[in-house]
């Protein structure tokens, strides 16, 4: 027996049925609620008259977020290992 759970999520006024894992649920569902109030703010915002209008602008909206947390760990990971090569260096002058 499959351990799949049937959900429907509203996004722009249209209603998407989804098999997902229960695990998944959570995640899905507050996209959808993140989604949904972008939307929001953008239509209140901007005069837009076409839903998918707004569905790019939230889509280049939580790309762009992605892109920067990935630019901004990428920048950490690297000065983190700069300094684990310094620390690595002392380490070896102090043993020797």
């Amino acid at each position: 027996m499959s351990n799949k759970l049937k959900i429907k999520l509203s996004i722009a006024d249209r209603v998407y049925p989804l098999t997902i894992d229960p695990n998944q649920e959570e995640g899905l569902r507050k996209a959808a609620k993140s989604i949904e109030a972008m939307i929001k703010r953008f239509e209140e915002s901007y005069a837009v008259r076409d839903k998918q209008d707004v569905l790019a602008m939230a889509a280049l909206q939580f790309a762009s977020q992605v892109e920067q947390k990935s630019i901004t760990t990428e920048t950490e990971n690297t000065e983190v290992n700069e300094r684990l090569k310094a620390l690595n260096t002392l380490l070896q002058q102090h043993l020797s």
